[in-house]
């Protein structure tokens, strides 16, 4: 397999992902700042110009952050970062959406609309104006989250998963480009120093 990568926090999610499963895979760089992913070669590896892609062993295309690290749990189970049984998936594809359709969309769009507004209206359908908004439901999804946490270690409960993978990524990605979440959300921030210690985080 092979992985094609670049910046920005959902290529980051398969990397940490793979470093937690031991996983060490030749990569390469889409440069996305110089439009390399809506370039021939790239549209032929993903007709959506997205990142990031992995080529299979026989040479077809996965794309799409969570299908990729779902074929990933599916041959190399262990570690389990998705789950044994299926309570345990199902209790970690819940979080996993919840975080992201809450919190992580609407980090992005609010990125994209405002602060990446230059490097991304030619290249999507861009709301400039909806930005203000996105980025006030990010701060009350999280204001949510944080009375969900209750004693827990990890958003699922005491199993580190996926929806742990994608939220820390894009919380580490909001504090970089302009919208830094509210650290008095203690149970969060105990949460994100944890598994910010983790190797992973370095992938």
């Amino acid at each position: 397999m092979k992985l094609y990568d670049s910046i920005g926090p959902n290529p980051r999610v398969v990397r940490m992902f793979m470093a937690e499963k031991g996983i060490t895979l030749p990569a390469q760089t889409v440069d996305l700042a110089a439009g390399e992913n809506r370039e021939a070669a790239h549209l032929a590896r993903n007709p959506h110009g997205q990142m990031p892609t992995l080529e299979l062993d026989d040479g077809s295309f996965l794309s799409e952050t969570v299908a990729i690290c779902e074929y990933v749990e599916e041959i190399q189970p262990q570690p389990a970062l998705i789950g044994t049984t299926p309570a345990e998936r199902a209790e970690a594809r819940m979080w996993r959406q919840r975080v992201d359709l809450n919190i992580c969309q609407h980090i992005a769009n609010g990125y994209r609309f405002a602060e990446g507004l230059k490097r991304f209206q030619t290249r999507i359908v861009c709301v400039p104006e909806a930005a203000p908004g996105l980025k006030k439901i990010v701060t009350d999804r999280l204001q949510w989250l944080e009375g969900q946490m209750g004693g827990k270690p990890f958003i699922a409960g005491h199993r580190f998963t996926m929806a742990d993978i994608v939220l820390y990524c894009w919380l580490d990605f909001a504090d970089k480009v302009g919208q830094p979440w509210d650290r008095g959300h203690t149970k969060i921030a105990a949460w994100f120093e944890r598994v910010g210690q983790r190797e992973s985080v370095k992938a």
